[in-house]
């Protein structure tokens, strides 16, 4: 039986003893695995994509329940010749059922948004028996969870002994939803929050949404925050916008252990932040004069490929590699 099903009233936190792959100067002569995987602990996975696969790289994460399993994200790449996830998270459930043997164990396939870097793996499962595949889109997805129109309400995602909640947090994208596991007290934010350069289409449903994860994370047990992106990784910030909305990763980490009291506050001084003037952060981020126009750009030369690329004006020439 998977100690799964032993929840603890409070998660504690375990180190992250991996180092992740992070690609290399030549994708050609790149030795990482297509797709790194880690146990956290016996019943939680983390994947990673290849970057020499998809600079996206993506985190993927794979959670074990007592009836089925849930995989939220399917990566950048679609070929399983290139990216082969579905051969990886079969071999990852069998794994698991070798030490929890049981009859018709299921997967739950969802999504923390629906850019491409996140479904593109979708369809290696949509032929895989025992398997929910739900689509990323925002009709989709909230008919599955069950939100209403103003998406306030916080959904579960039951996988038999361990029980997910779920909400929605539009903002980087419409369809973007975060999950909180209650069993390892980790927040899933997807792209919605990560260190480093954030990007944001509806500034007033995004400032909604973080103070929800303020408020959120004030009053349950969360033990990390981990994202999807790369920019999680690997992005500095580079621009006032950037500086402002990366404390948010900074701030919920720290209501984690504040009391009530400084939670609130944080809440309010943070809340303050994010209603200061957006158009002015927005033109700050684009480079662009406030009020309608194409932002400047300027180009940089990638040094993967020789390549150049546009970028914000003020933001930090970066050098990423380039898809193979």
């Amino acid at each position: 039986m998977s100690s799964v099903a032993q929840l603890s009233s409070t998660p504690v936190a375990k180190p992250l003893d991996v180092q992740w792959i992070h690609g290399s100067p030549s994708s050609k002569h790149n030795t990482d695995p297509d797709l790194q995987t880690y146990w956290y602990d016996e019943n939680t996975v983390i994947l990673r994509q290849n970057k020499a696969i998809d600079y996206e790289a993506p985190f993927l994460f794979l959670l074990f329940g007592q009836q089925r399993a849930v995989l939220l994200d399917t990566g950048a790449t679609a070929a399983p010749d290139l990216f082969p996830l579905r051969r990886v998270v079969d071999g990852l459930i069998e794994t698991w059922l070798g030490r929890n043997p049981r009859n018709g164990y299921g997967l739950l396939v969802l999504h923390t948004h629906a850019h491409g870097d996140h479904v593109a793996g979708d369809e290696q499962f949509a032929d895989r028996a025992d398997t929910v595949l739900v689509e990323a889109d925002k009709d989709a997805a909230w008919k599955f969870f069950g939100f209403s129109g103003d998406a306030d309400d916080i959904r579960t995602v039951d996988l038999g002994g361990r029980v997910l909640q779920a909400f929605a947090t539009p903002g980087h994208h419409a369809a973007a939803v975060t999950f909180y596991d209650p069993w390892t007290g980790i927040l899933l934010t997807g792209d919605t929050v990560y260190r480093g350069r954030l990007y944001i289409v509806d500034w007033a449903a995004y400032s909604h949404s973080i103070d929800r994860l303020i408020e959120f994370s004030a009053a349950h047990p969360v033990t990390r925050i981990r994202a999807s992106g790369r920019r999680r990784w690997a992005w500095r910030i580079a621009c006032r916008v950037c500086r402002t909305a990366s404390l948010v990763t900074a701030q919920l980490l720290t209501t984690i252990q504040s009391s009530p009291g400084e939670a609130e506050r944080a809440i309010v001084s943070l809340s303050a932040k994010f209603s200061r003037q957006p158009s002015v952060m927005v033109s700050t981020l684009t480079g662009a004069p406030q009020g309608p126009g194409r932002p400047r750009t300027r180009e940089w030369p990638s040094r993967a490929c020789g390549s150049a690329r546009p970028v914000p004006r003020r933001s930090s020439a970066i050098r990423r590699p380039c898809r193979p």
